[in-house]
């Protein structure tokens, strides 16, 4: 067994995750959501940015493809993809500039689109594609990256389409690797009120997911596949998982690394899904990152009725340790780590931690080798339980104050197979 770091904030222990009930009154729930829902939303919401810009001298390109349930919209223009349930799996390439002096673990948000590429991230193409045509980009770009490595993000809970896109184009940046990226975004309806709504879209995303997986794991041009999930978006990456290693008798090899930062799960739901896929044997490495300080666990436990969430646990309490050393599951703890949000939700995305887990990657090495860096990089590292949270979404940490919540203004279009359009 790895060492374990010492923990602090969950206190509770026991046999079963739901272990006191507390009774509170309709006020009080009223009260937590209302204070939630003006937290999200003080700081404005980005919407819209996707539109055509230019890039400065400088700059750097991320290249990114995108696989999206999301319902295609034409307006408003810079939207792209809505908070709508598509029919269909969609695709589209877009390419995303970031200014010169750009700050780590930050998305420099335009104050109005396309923005400024010498202060502000901005698109640069933004192209929707039918199967074949991200097939042929998808194997372009694979043919030019080392090792043929592909890294996926799947975002969590109020989270739209354009905040996805910076935030991963980020994300990607600063990790300073080489990767094929790919974006797996689900109908997030975009709002602090739509949790149901979005938990619902993320399971209604499961299929769709597993497809795109099988895709990639039968491609023979792909080396390897590493996950990101974020929030909500690892109920849906877990559960995808699973349904694939209760059909296939286990995860494939192609399938290295698994990272869930913040996942929004139940304590007995993980035991269950866990289990299910170790029910073969499993090469894939399960990574978790934890920040005891994160201010949205409590909203999360409250609206749980206090049931243990997975991030509310002690790892070093039985029976939760017996569970995580028999899953194989490490923590990465990033309670010491600079957050620039207030809900201490976004750490994952940090400068500092992406880099470490990108240098990893590159190397071919387990984000759970505790060789010299990645330990010093995050503060603690330990097999155990990570912290879990309803979203407050990341793309929103460092938007502007320029606009209200559109609330599904955007007018959705099917687009034919084949037609490749472009926002402008």
């Amino acid at each position: 067994m790895r060492p374990v770091a010492k923990f602090f904030g969950a206190a509770r222990t026991g046999a079963t995750s739901k272990e006191t009930t507390v009774r509170r009154t309709p006020a009080a729930v009223v009260f937590a959501l209302a204070t939630a829902i003006v937290a999200a939303g003080c700081s404005g919401r980005p919407y819209g940015d996707l539109v055509i810009g230019t890039t400065a001298p400088g700059a750097s390109t991320v290249d990114l493809l995108v696989a999206t349930t999301r319902a295609p919209v034409v307006e408003p223009p810079g939207v792209m993809f809505g908070g709508s349930r598509g029919a269909d799996l969609h695709f589209a390439d877009i390419v995303v500039s970031i200014p010169p002096d750009h700050k780590p673990g930050d998305v420099e948000w335009p104050g109005r689109p396309p923005g400024d590429p010498a202060r502000d991230f901005v698109t640069l193409r933004a192209d929707r594609m039918d199967l074949a045509q991200a097939k042929a980009v998808f194997n372009a770009r694979l043919a030019r990256t080392p090792g043929r490595k592909v890294l996926i993000f799947v975002h969590g809970y109020n989270t739209r389409f354009e905040e996805a896109v910076y935030r991963f184009a980020q994300i990607v940046h600063d990790s300073r690797t080489t990767v094929a990226p790919l974006l797996f975004t689900w109908p997030s309806g975009g709002n602090a009120t739509d949790y149901v709504y979005d938990r619902d879209s993320a399971m209604y995303s499961r299929d769709a997911f597993e497809t795109v997986l099988q895709a990639l794991v039968n491609n023979p041009n792909v080396g390897s596949i590493s996950i990101l999930a974020h929030s909500m978006g690892n109920y849906l990456t877990v559960e995808t998982l699973r349904q694939m290693a209760i059909r296939d008798h286990g995860l494939p090899k192609k399938i290295r690394d698994v990272m869930l930062a913040s996942p929004d799960i139940d304590v007995d739901v993980f035991r269950r899904q866990i289990a299910q896929i170790d029910a073969s044997p499993r090469s894939t490495e399960f990574t978790l990152f934890v920040s005891r300080d994160d201010k949205a666990l409590g909203l999360s436990s409250f609206l749980a009725g206090d049931s243990t969430r997975l991030g509310s646990l002690d790892p070093t309490k039985q029976p939760y340790s017996s569970m995580l050393e028999q899953a194989r599951v490490n923590v990465i703890d990033l309670t010491s780590v600079q957050s620039n949000d207030a809900f201490n939700h976004g750490k994952f995305a940090s400068g500092e931690v992406v880099s470490a887990v990108g240098s990893r990657l590159a190397e071919g090495q387990a984000l759970s080798d505790g060789r010299a860096g990645l330990v010093e990089s995050f503060g603690a590292f330990a097999k155990g339980a990570v912290n879990v949270a309803t979203d407050a979404a990341v793309g929103t940490v460092t938007a502007p104050a320029r606009l209200t919540d559109p609330a599904r203004l955007e007018k959705s279009v099917e687009t034919s197979p084949g037609a490749t359009t472009q926002q402008k």
